[in-house]
C-alpha cells in the first residue's frame, strides 16, 4: 500500500467535467493498492494518516493533525504509484492490486476515515480523474507499506 499525502489549501478532483470532491485546507491523498495489502494494513495506515501532525502550530512547528486545524481529506485512487520502471520506458503494472480487489480496499479506507474525519471526499476509483490542488508548502509525505510496520 502507498498513500501520497499532500497537505493543501484546497483541493478538487474532477470525472467527466464534474467535481466529484472537493475540499478546503487538509489532505489531498493518492492511495496505491497491491494484491498483497490487507484491512489490518489498511486500518494501520489510517490511523497514521488521521494522527499525522503536518500542520504547523502558533510557533510555526509542525505539530498540529487534521483534527487540531478542522482539516478534511480527499482521497484519490492511483493504481500507477504502483508502476515498475525498471525495464524499458514503458511502466509495467503488475504489482497495482487488481480492480475489484483494491477498489474494496479503497472503499474500506474511506470508511474508516470517515470515523475519524468529519468531512472526507473522494475519486472515482478506475475513472479518468483531473486533480486540482494548492499544495501548501509544499508539504508532501508518502507512506509505503514496504517501509512501515504493521506491528
Amino acid at each position: 500500500m502507498r498513500f501520497v499525502i499532500q497537505r493543501v489549501n484546497h483541493a478538487s478532483v474532477e470525472v467527466d467535467g464534474n467535481i466529484v470532491g472537493k475540499i478546503d485546507k487538509g489532505f489531498m491523498v493518492l492511495i496505491g493498492i497491491s494484491d498483497s495489502d490487507t484491512k489490518q494494513l489498511a486500518d494501520k495506515f489510517v490511523n497514521k494518516l488521521v494522527g499525522l501532525r503536518i500542520f504547523e502550530d502558533e510557533s510555526g512547528k509542525t505539530n498540529l493533525a487534521l483534527s487540531d486545524v478542522g482539516g478534511s481529506l480527499l482521497l484519490v485512487s492511483q493504481f500507477t504509484l504502483y508502476a515498475d520502471c525498471k525495464k524499458g520506458n514503458r511502466p509495467s503494472f503488475t504489482n497495482a492490486g487488481k480492480p475489484d480487489m483494491a477498489n474494496e480496499l479503497y472503499e474500506y479506507i474511506i470508511a474508516e476515515c470517515r470515523k475519524h474525519v468529519p468531512v472526507v471526499e473522494k475519486g472515482i476509483f478506475g475513472a479518468y480523474m483531473k486533480v486540482d490542488l494548492e499544495n501548501d508548502g509544499p508539504f508532501t509525505v508518502i507512506f509505503d507499506s514496504n517501509e512501515i510496520s504493521i506491528n
